[in-house]
Order: structure tokens, then sequence, then C-alpha cells
């Protein structure tokens, strides 16, 4: 079986974010970075080559491939903020209509600037995903 491609660096998240072209990518990078440290009570690392993530779980899926990846995590793509947050955006969608500018897949929610959501609803997202994760992958 294959290594994972996306685990832990050990690079520099400050260095990464740093160069972010877009000022107010990098901007909204670092705020991100913050409330993501803040909820999750986590350190930053670097995942990849382009990924900050929070924390760890443990995944096992149904063909018995296993892994870690990062329990939350986002990384600022040319077109938008990318947030790894969770597989079953279904389960907040409360919160998500009262999120702002956004659009998910699978497990991504991708938003084009910070100030197109209200910050308190996606800190709330955030928690929400973390806690859920925690349950049902222990």
């Amino acid at each position: 079986m294959s290594e994972p491609k996306t685990r832990p660096t050990g690079a520099s998240v400050t260095a990464f974010l740093d160069g972010v072209e877009d000022e107010n990518k990098r901007q909204d990078s670092y705020a991100i970075l913050q409330l993501m440290r803040d909820v999750s009570g986590e350190e930053p690392q670097m995942w990849g080559d382009s990924i900050v993530g929070f924390g760890t779980y443990h995944y096992r899926y149904a063909s018995g491939r296993e892994g870690v990846s990062p329990l939350i995590g986002f990384s600022p793509r040319k077109r938008n903020l990318t947030l790894y947050i969770t597989y079953h955006f279904e389960l907040f969608e409360d919160l998500l209509n009262r999120l702002g500018k956004h659009k998910t897949s699978k497990a991504c929610l991708y938003i084009n600037r910070l100030s197109d959501v209200d910050q308190d609803v996606l800190r709330d997202l955030v928690r929400q995903s973390i806690k859920h994760m925690q349950e049902t992958n222990p």
C-alpha cells in the first residue's frame, strides 16, 4: 500500500503563509490560522506542500486502507481559501445557511474572502466539526 501524499512535513507554517502572493489572501490566511488555533487548541503544522493542519485523527475505510489526517486545516489556494473541516456538511446545514457566501464539496469549504462570511458562524462551524470528528473517529 502506498504512503499518503499529505503528511506532516516539518516545514514552516509562517514561511508558507508569508509566501502567499495576494496580500488580502495572506491576511485572511493568518486570520484563519488564528481562528483554527484558538478553536482547536492545537499548534499548526504543514501537511504536504500547501495545507496548514491542526491536530490529527485516524481514519479507516471499509477497504482496509487507513491513515492519519489533520483534524482541521486550510489552504490558501489560487482561486479561494479552502478549509478542510468535515466530511459531513449535511449535519451543519443551519450553520451553512447563516455562514455567507461559500461553496462545499465532499470535504472542503471554499470561501473567496474571509469578509464574505460571518466569522462567528465560521468559528462555530469549525468547533462543531472538531467535536463531530472526535466523536466519530476516537
